[in-house]
């Protein structure tokens, strides 16, 4: 097979798939919320800190496991060991991470297909369509189906063309026009009253709140989750990595690129929020909690941009196409898993493949629409808070304790001979085996309480 395989054609490519793949509404969404909760500055700090320590280790690793397998998450996992016993455990730990995409994919197209709508009610909305637009926002099974219909034809369109003409040829047009939009943003955002006042938030830090518990995990979580670590995205990708690339350097790029977007998502969202506040919208409580965290992106900015007049509408639609990028280099690397596994194990068409599995994901989407309040949350709560840590935890131990030390050296060492007497291998393996887990144990802990 891994004479065969595709791969990605570009180093510049890789990493904007890669990084498209993590860059997604955890982002653009999740990150300025939780800043915004808490203490702004103070959580860059630690989020950065925590991207550091926790998240970039074990992308390595995951990315080596890809690129050491060169096939699905499954095969890649089994691949670890000679041992038929720890083959069968990888086996089982490749499934298991695998139902983290396809979990995932079935919620977060219902919220990506959201934006998809008020995006097109960006449209109506200058075009003068009231009655259009009210449905296009309002919250009904037909606006949430036509939604996520879009998102899903999106998405298997992208998918279904293969890596080079599929995945790399889109990553590297849309994650370029989300700097774009996202700098275009920023800076009419910056010309409102109270901006400024949201940027210092943002960017100067309390650090009284530094060390506090809840901003600790909150930023150890988001740091986590903002990297797709054991969502199996970065191992399918990695599996598509040529070998004459350094693996250190590449996730070290992935991780810079994304965080990036994290950043300046804060540089727009939390200044936005002021703006709103100086214009009188609520976004905080009486004890200093933020209002309507869970909807920020659907209630409180939209407020903001219907206090702004006719400029407010253009603001609103390139905001909504930027999250609808964002949500869509996310989806596309979510579908490629079992895409990937399918198309190999059976010797399956690339395209009927996806098709195929994108549609069977997308029927268990409308069985979510339909019972909305029952399974929205219970299938988002499986997949984030149960499925993505253990498969993290399970990726970081057989990465550190089945897959042999040899081994892993001779992985790394491709694309980066010099690798081998550098301090860097010296600590991450250890690292490797007793830190990460540790922490992810830590991640898995707080979500659940």
């Amino acid at each position: 097979m891994a004479g065969t395989r595709e791969h990605f054609g570009s180093r510049i490519g890789f990493i904007l798939a890669a990084a498209g793949a993590a860059v997604g509404l955890g982002n653009i969404w999740g990150f300025p919320t939780q800043a915004a909760s808490n203490g702004g500055g103070a959580f860059l700090l630690v989020y950065l800190l925590m991207i550091l320590v926790v998240a970039f280790p074990m992308l390595i690793v995951e990315m080596a496991i890809g690129r050491y397998g060169q096939a699905n998450p499954v095969d890649s996992m089994r691949s670890l060991s000679d041992n038929p016993t720890a083959k069968r455990a990888g086996a089982l730990v490749g499934w298991v991470g695998l139902m983290v995409p396809c979990l995932v994919l079935a919620f977060y197209s219902i919220v990506a297909g959201w934006l998809v709508t008020f995006l097109l009610a960006a449209v109506t909305d200058i075009l003068g369509m009231a009655d259009v637009t009210a449905w296009l926002k309002g919250f009904s099974v037909s606006r949430n189906l036509f939604g996520a219909a879009i998102f899903y034809l999106l998405t298997i369109l992208i998918v279904q063309s293969g890596v080079k003409q599929g995945i790399e040829k889109w990553s590297t047009r849309l994650m370029p026009a989300l700097f774009v939009l996202f700098l275009l943003m920023f800076v009419y955002i910056m010309t409102q009253d109270g901006a400024m006042e949201g940027l210092k938030h943002y960017l100067i830090p309390d650090f009284s709140k530094v060390l506090e518990p809840k901003l600790l995990l909150a930023a150890m979580g988001q740091g986590f989750f903002s990297l797709t670590i054991g969502g199996c995205s970065m191992l399918i990708y990695g599996s598509y990595l040529s070998k004459k690339e350094s693996l250190p350097k590449m996730a070290l790029s992935v991780t810079l690129v994304d965080t990036a977007v994290a950043f300046i998502a804060g540089l727009v969202v939390l200044p936005a929020m002021f703006v709103a506040m100086q214009k009188g919208v609520a976004i905080y409580a009486e004890d200093g909690s933020l209002l309507g965290s869970d909807t920020l992106v659907f209630t409180v900015l939209p407020l903001l941009f219907d206090s702004l007049g006719f400029a407010g509408q253009l603001i609103a639609l390139v905001f909504f196409v930027l999250m609808t990028i964002a949500a869509l280099t996310s989806s596309i690397s979510m579908l490629e898993c079992p895409v990937a596994l399918v198309s190999e194990r059976f010797e399956t068409d690339r395209k009927a493949t996806s098709w195929v599995l994108g549609g069977v994901i997308a029927v268990f989407s409308a069985v979510i629409i339909f019972n909305f309040g029952q399974l929205f949350g219970l299938v988002a709560t499986i997949a984030t808070q149960y499925f993505q840590p253990v498969a993290a935890l399970l990726f970081t131990v057989f990465g550190g304790w089945v897959w042999s030390r040899h081994r892993k050296l001779e992985e790394l060492s491709e694309g980066s001979p010099e690798l081998e007497k550098s301090l860097f291998w010296k600590i991450w393996p250890v690292y490797l085996k007793f830190v990460c887990p540790v922490l992810v144990i830590a991640v898995l802990v707080s979500s659940f309480s």
